[in-house]
């Protein structure tokens, strides 16, 4: 097996991908990514904890760079203007590769434990998100308001952008989504 060849995490990701979508997430086991990806089992789990990691391991990592556009924003930026900072932030990393969206979105839509899984990291984010807000001077109730607004406007727009029959960018369907929002909640 070539396990020294560069870019295992990509083939494993690929792999994973690929046999979810054939098989489903259930019947792959971890042996055949790697198989399907020309690495060991031992070297799969350098790379991700479990089978589900391949499809959230990059959560702490979006989790990171969304704190830190909060932190690059002047001190008097309203709590949704911090918000739409953080989408953008969002599309940016997530924006890029609307079919491998599509497909890891079918692989977690398709399993109860993978949708579960996918809701704590965005309630997680969340949290982090209401914490640093409140660090800013931001109130607790807005704080936790606005958190969780980020991940309403962010939940509509990814489904929004990954169900579309035409290409759409993710950051103008975030921005939209949050616009209608801010109509929605003026309109009262």
């Amino acid at each position: 097996m070539g396990r020294w060849k560069p870019g295992a995490r990509d083939r494993l990701r690929e792999a994973a991908l690929s046999l979810y979508l054939e098989r489903g997430f259930e019947q792959t086991m971890v042996a055949d990514v790697a198989e399907r990806a020309g690495v060991t089992a031992r070297t799969f789990f350098r790379y991700f904890a479990d089978k589900r990691e391949v499809l959230f391991d990059d959560s702490s990592v979006l989790e990171e760079k969304s704190l830190a556009a909060l932190d690059g924003l002047p001190a008097t930026t309203s709590a949704l203007d911090a918000v739409a900072a953080v989408l953008d932030t969002v599309a940016q990393m997530v924006g890029d590769d609307r079919e491998l969206a599509r497909k890891r979105q079918t692989v977690i839509m398709a399993n109860a434990d993978l949708r579960e899984r996918e809701l704590i990291k965005l309630t997680s984010l969340s949290a982090a998100l209401a914490d640093k807000l409140r660090q800013r001077g931001v109130g607790d109730i807005e704080a936790s308001l606005a958190a969780e607004t980020s991940v309403a406007v962010f939940r509509v727009a990814f489904s929004r952008w990954v169900t579309a029959p035409e290409n759409h960018d993710l950051r103008d369907l975030l921005r939209e989504t949050l616009d209608r929002l801010r109509t929605l909640t003026a309109d009262r």
